[in-house]
């Protein structure tokens, strides 16, 4: 059975994956110092770890900023370009099981899809992600190293960061516990710890981006939520979006290969592709 190669090609890191038979083929990601280098690397390596012949891919899909640079066929293969948000929504459908959702991809910046079964299509977005946390610990924290920043959160005590509800209100406000978030870096100190200032800056990057999530859906019945990308994969992921679904009665989903999304609904762009040329 012939795979489709789907490719999420960013600056310096790249992600595959294959689709064979309608299932996912252990997905990979590789870091290099340009997108080309960091492409063809990904490529031969995903190839040699799953015993994967030039000859048993039926189509290359390539998707993210990384793929303007990729001008010609890789390796000889037949070669496209896949439409990022549509590869968004697709992947996410497909690791979701849910047709109906809208997609929150968190990368450099945030992007949000609406997907409504087989209509997909940009909503829009907000310039807060993973750039901006690594632009921020630079100048606050002296390191943009995620892992470095993560493992100092691990640490943090948020309440010496944010104002919360129960620093300015002596009881509960309607459908908000007292440690809401009030005010974001708004109780933080001049002699904040490395610790403290880490869990705040994960912490604003993540409710900056659920809150604006929220409010893409008010005018709609929609309350699912799909997240994708490499913040993902921040554990603090695990406990500040269940805060968000209690107050708003939303669902955020993080899915098995929530990483890897883009990749996947790029592969699963061939097939479509091989519909419309039938």
């Amino acid at each position: 059975m012939k795979i489709a190669i789907g490719i999420d090609v960013g600056i310096s890191t790249t992600k595959i994956v294959g689709i064979r038979d309608g299932k996912v083929v252990k997905p990979l990601r590789i870091k290099a110092t340009d997108p080309v280098t960091s492409l063809y690397g990904a490529f031969g390596k995903y190839l040699y770890d799953n015993k994967i012949e030039l000859s048993d891919v039926d189509q290359v899909m390539l998707t993210g900023v990384g793929a303007a640079y990729i001008d010609k066929p890789v390796y000889g293969l037949p070669t496209q370009k896949a439409d990022e948000f549509l590869a968004d929504g697709l992947g996410a459908q497909y690791e979701s099981k849910l047709q109906r959702m809208i997609v929150v991809s968190m990368g450099t910046g945030t992007s949000l899809v609406l997907c409504n079964g087989d209509e997909i299509r940009h909503i829009g977005g907000i310039g807060i992600g993973g750039g901006t946390l690594s632009g921020l610990s630079r100048l606050l924290l002296q390191t943009d190293d995620v892992k470095e920043v993560v493992s100092l959160a691990m640490n943090g005590d948020i309440s010496r960061i944010n104002l919360q509800i129960k620093d300015i209100s002596s009881r509960p406000l309607p459908g908000l516990p007292m440690d809401a978030t009030a005010s974001l870096f708004a109780n933080a100190q001049a002699n904040a710890s490395r610790e403290d200032i880490a869990l705040g800056l994960i912490g604003m990057v993540l409710q900056s981006i659920g809150s604006a999530t929220i409010l893409s859906a008010l005018n709609s019945n929609i309350r699912d939520f799909v997240l994708i990308g490499n913040l993902t994969l921040l554990p603090q992921c695990e406990y500040l979006f269940p805060v968000m679904e209690k107050i708003y009665d939303v669902r955020f989903i993080i899915p098995k290969y929530s990483e890897f999304c883009t990749a996947i609904g790029a592969a699963l762009q061939a097939s479509r592709m091989g519909k419309k040329d039938g």
